[in-house]
């Protein structure tokens, strides 16, 4: 199998290690606008070679791992530059944007929108993960728009990662995701903003800082060049799932200011059965 790989960072990366766990003859090819990305791959030996113009038509998978604003500008020339068997995926966070980007292309059949959830908050070659994508669950938008052929070569590396699939129409996961991921991110950055900017009064503040608040900021470490196109391709969205988290934290700035220790209990007893959702979906991911 040769594939080719444009974005060499986290995802793209790891996507180079699960081929080459389960396929041990692949050649990947990879791509980067980074020049010390691609030297380091290449030291990494993530990849065998460069990913361009005179090769990407014999590839038989090309996988789209840049931040969404910049997928949106470059899926339409990948599709034209591709072999008529070359299946093109992405991995972007956001979904509506990139499907219209391709809607009236000609080779809109090779394409297929998928949304592994995975990921760490690091970034770049070095942050590559083997293992990242086996047993994640993936989501696909607009299948109905990729030839059979394509999406049959795309569901065998998907089975053979043992990924859960779910299908949904890409408006559909934009606003879904806004709230179960996008929002999560925008919450961590805030979090770390908020005290960040209390440690430049208090230099001991960190010193108090636990577990918890570790891990609660760990997504604000992630990539600002990835997220911060996401939040705007995915603004719509995000600003209703942030409309309704603001009213939320109001409401409980309200009840603590006038020491309403019930109202207030009442509603952490009700947020606790976040435990049991959750708990209830791990194990169903374990079947």
């Amino acid at each position: 199998m040769k594939v080719g790989i444009i974005g060499l960072g986290l995802m793209g990366g790891s996507f180079s290690m699960d081929i080459k766990n389960i396929y041990k003859k692949s050649k990947i090819f990879g791509l980067d606008s980074s020049e010390s990305n691609y030297q380091m791959s290449m030291k990494l030996k993530l990849i065998d070679g460069k990913l361009d113009d005179n090769n990407i038509s014999v590839m038989d998978v090309v996988l789209i791992s840049v931040p969404v604003d910049e997928t949106v500008k470059i899926l339409p020339d990948v599709l034209n530059k591709i072999g008529n068997k070359t299946l093109v995926i992405d991995v972007g966070s956001t979904k509506n944007q990139i499907c219209k980007s391709v809607s009236d292309h000609k080779n809109r059949k090779q394409f297929l929108a998928t949304h592994p959830i995975a990921g760490t908050e690091n970034s770049g070659p070095n942050a590559s993960v083997s293992g990242l994508y086996f047993g994640v669950t993936n989501i696909l938008c607009e299948i109905e728009k990729t030839e059979k052929y394509f999406l049959e070569k795309a569901m065998k590396i998907f089975s053979d990662f043992r990924m859960k699939i779910i299908y949904m129409d890409s408006k559909s996961h934009d606003e879904h995701i806004s709230y179960v991921s996008h929002l999560s991110h925008v919450t961590s950055f805030m979090l770390a903003k908020t005290v960040i900017e209390k440690e430049k009064n208090e230099k001991n503040i960190f010193d108090m800082a636990g577990s918890g608040f570790e891990s609660t900021v760990r997504l604000a470490k992630s990539s600002p060049n990835m997220w911060a196109p996401i939040f705007l391709q995915n603004k719509t969205n995000l600003v209703k799932a942030l409309d309704n988290y603001i009213k939320n934290i109001n409401d409980l700035k309200s009840k603590i200011e006038n020491d309403n220790k019930n109202s207030i209990l009442i509603d952490l007893n009700n947020i606790n059965r976040i435990k049991k959702i959750l708990g209830g979906i791990k194990n169903n991911n374990e079947k």
